[in-house]
């Protein structure tokens, strides 16, 4: 199911090269251009975001597939063809298909009456508003602290090991009167019992005989789920089961750690060459891991209190891993217009109030491009969270608030640790001012 995920949100995320594309065009047309140099000029200024944005993307493929084992092999594989072909369908066919409508003098329109004047002027000061982002962020993630420290994380059969079984009945069921049904039967050690999806499904795990790997520990495993259900006078059948050792267990989390902590070093290593500033790099590190501290402080605030499971697996990993290359995909496109307004004035030392107004107008001037590209792949995933199936629920929901949280993260705490970390006056001269 990963996989098959990875292939959908790969369809929505190749719509975001085009959506570059259209709006540089949108762009040209309005300084006065003719159409067919709009459009030919909005592909060349579009070529660096989606070239850097890509590639970033694709480094983060590269480390889950090489870390990840099973099911985040299966995504990175469909991810990194997905990148691959939608760079190659948005750069050449895309190009291909305007080119051939020019000469045949097509009629192209890049807007309609409702929104051609959408996103036009916006002036908000994002640079200056910076401390209360700060401060939102903290508190969600100081929330997720305590939260864990006193509820901790639903942790699946990957993590911590065990064997795990999907259990349907005629009739819906008690959680509480199943625990107690099979302590009995499972040598005095209580499962883990959790509705999974509708009231009349279960996923129980337990770690009995978990150190026996003999065909005959898991018929004996088997034998005593059916023995500890059957008092409940509740015909059930069995969809579904996984074993994973604890070996495997420590071993998967390993992976999964290395898989975050090279992520997070190659991405800042490719900022740093690419815009040739230590502080791009850090905010867009930052920006990462301020994504995955947020998605993990809503899953342990959550879980307990939503009718799906959001368990901490190699599904999340794969998830938290997909939000951090979207949010860095934003970032970059974010950070490739700040380089490009700051370029223009020719200038090679601003003052911080001229540099912080240059950067909100760039953060402004991509707005349009980040809540677009936001929208549709939101509708996306909002089609695999409805029709994917309880399984995949919780690692759609993880990319459901990855996708806001990243399109945050990238203009309202990337961009931000940037200013922060390069102001080279005191403090107070830092006043942000939106262009007028």
């Amino acid at each position: 199911l990963p996989g098959l995920a990875g292939i959908v949100l790969t369809i929505g995320m190749s719509v975001d090269a085009n959506i570059l594309i259209f709006e540089r065009v949108r762009e040209e047309l309005d300084r006065g251009k003719g159409k067919a140099l709009a459009i030919r000029e909005g592909f060349k200024h579009a070529l660096p975001s989606i070239v850097d944005s890509n590639i970033t993307t694709l480094l983060l493929g590269i480390v889950l597939y090489t870390f990840g084992t099973g099911p985040i092999q299966g995504f990175a594989t469909t991810l990194i063809i997905g990148i691959l072909s939608s760079m190659f369908s948005a750069i050449f066919i895309s190009r291909l298909i305007f080119e051939r409508l020019i000469d045949k003098n097509k009629s192209i329109s890049f807007s309609n009456k409702f929104t051609e004047h959408a996103f036009k002027n916006i002036k908000i000061d994002f640079v200056g508003k910076r401390k209360y982002y700060y401060i939102f962020s903290g508190l969600i993630i100081f929330a997720g602290v305590i939260s864990f420290t006193q509820r901790g994380f639903s942790l699946g059969v990957d993590f911590k090991g065990g064997r795990s079984y999907v259990v349907r009945f005629d009739n819906p069921v008690k959680t509480s009167e199943v625990t107690n049904d099979l302590t009995k039967t499972f040598g005095g050690v209580a499962p883990e019992v959790k509705t999974y999806g509708e009231n009349t499904q279960l996923q129980i795990t337990t770690a009995y005989l978990i150190d026996q790997n003999s065909d005959k520990a898991e018929n004996q495993v088997e034998d005593a789920l059916k023995t500890g259900l059957a008092p409940l006078n509740n015909n059930f059948k069995i969809m579904s089961s996984a074993k994973v050792s604890e070996t495997v267990s420590a071993n998967i989390k390993s992976k999964a750690l290395w898989a975050i902590f090279f992520a997070c070093i190659i991405m800042f290593v490719y900022i740093f060459v690419r815009f040739k500033k230590w502080q791009y790099g850090l905010g867009g590190v930052v920006a990462l891991l301020h994504d995955a501290l947020i998605i993990l402080s809503c899953f342990t605030l959550l879980h307990g209190f939503l009718n799906f499971s959001l368990e901490i697996d190699q599904s999340f990993i794969a998830a938290i891993l997909t939000v951090m290359g979207y949010s860095i995909n934003d970032t970059v496109v974010v950070f490739d217009r700040i380089r490009e307004y700051l370029r223009e004035t020719h200038k090679k030392d601003l003052d911080p109030e001229e540099r912080n107004r240059i950067i909100n107008y760039a953060l402004n001037s991509t707005l349009s491009r980040t809540i677009n590209t936001a929208l549709t792949i939101f509708f996306v995933l909002l089609a695999i969270f409805l029709f994917g199936g309880e399984t995949i629920k919780g690692f759609a929901f993880a990319l459901l608030i990855g996708i806001f949280i990243g399109t945050y993260s990238s203009i309202c705490i990337a961009t931000p640790i940037v200013v922060d970390f390069e102001k080279k006056h005191k403090p107070e001269l830092a006043t942000a001012k939106v262009k007028k």
